[in-house]
């Protein structure tokens, strides 16, 4: 194969004959090669400049996640946090990093090694690939002991989503307990019946099965017979009746609810499901387990 100095046109047979694309012939014997060649630094120079980059990449996040989270500690486990911080920042970047360090990195490493005519800078070419591998091994490192902590954040994350769901519809069921003295027969009472100017309600009630609350335990019976009051007790009385009680006379009145919601996989009826019974909340396998220190008081919200 041979290329034409002229147009730059590869072809098969001697340019003494002249090239085929613009006719251009050798006048004479090509030069020899030079005795002595400089051994090119430009592989290492690549190496060098990305493990250099990769560094610097990785200290600037550090420093970055640092005096955002820990600029009035100079402790330890402050640097140990910002790292992981930055490392999770980075974690989309180490992973072309690696793949490039491991494949590409290796490659010219390999060829600057066994070539030492050709290439020179062996030893910065060892180093910005040691560099790169030791950030991109830090970086995974980093993430892989924060991983745990991560997924009990999402845990907590996901359950007080659920709690928030739980709270407003308890709120809602104690109001309407105040209100007409029972519990709803079924949510699309408690919706009806309960003010919702902020369509908080709405949004906890959105979704939600009919059958997962149900009215049980004790009913007890409203009657309109008042009982016998002493002469100076009318006025205190009267205070303490509740004007706006709509309990019909003699209607059969709520005291127990139970109201069953869907856990992280939206689905009614798995183990992460949570039940809420008479202003309490826990998980099924906390049930399941006789545990109560995860349940909720929904009571402390209560006015």
């Amino acid at each position: 194969m041979t290329t034409c100095p002229c147009c730059g046109l590869k072809f098969h047979g001697a340019l003494s004959s002249g090239c085929k694309e613009c006719g251009a012939r050798a006048v004479g014997e090509p030069l020899p090669r030079p005795a002595n060649e400089l051994p090119s630094y430009g592989r290492s120079l690549v190496l060098a400049v990305s493990g250099s980059l990769v560094v610097l990449v990785f200290v600037v996040q550090t420093l970055v996640a640092y005096f955002q989270r820990f600029s009035d500690s100079l402790g330890f486990w402050n640097w140990v946090g910002a790292a992981e911080t930055a490392a999770w920042r980075l974690k989309w970047i180490s992973i072309p990093v690696l793949l490039i360090t491991v494949t590409l990195g290796r490659k010219l490493y390999r060829s600057v090694l066994n070539q030492p005519e050709r290439f020179c800078g062996v030893n910065y070419a060892r180093r910005g690939l040691l560099a790169s591998s030791l950030v991109v091994l830090l970086i995974a490192l980093l993430i892989g002991v924060t991983v745990p902590a991560r997924l009990e954040q999402r845990q907590r994350s996901n359950d007080a989503a659920i709690l928030a769901q739980w709270y407003t519809i308890d709120r809602a069921l104690f109001e309407h307990r105040l209100k007409y003295q029972t519990y709803p027969a079924d949510l699309k009472e408690l919706r009806d019946r309960t003010p919702d100017p902020y369509g908080e309600l709405d949004e906890a009630l959105a979704g939600l099965d009919p059958k997962v609350y149900s009215t049980t335990g004790e009913y007890a019976a409203v009657t309109t017979e008042k009982p016998r009051t002493q002469r100076g007790m009318a006025i205190r009385n009267a205070s303490l009746t509740s004007a706006t009680d709509d309990a019909a006379p003699g209607s059969l009145a709520f005291t127990t609810y139970v109201l069953r919601l869907p856990g992280e996989d939206k689905i009614l009826g798995t183990d992460d499901d949570w039940v809420g019974r008479d202003g309490m909340i826990m998980k099924i396998s906390n049930v399941a387990r006789g545990s109560v220190g995860s349940s909720v008081s929904a009571g402390a919200l209560q006015p």
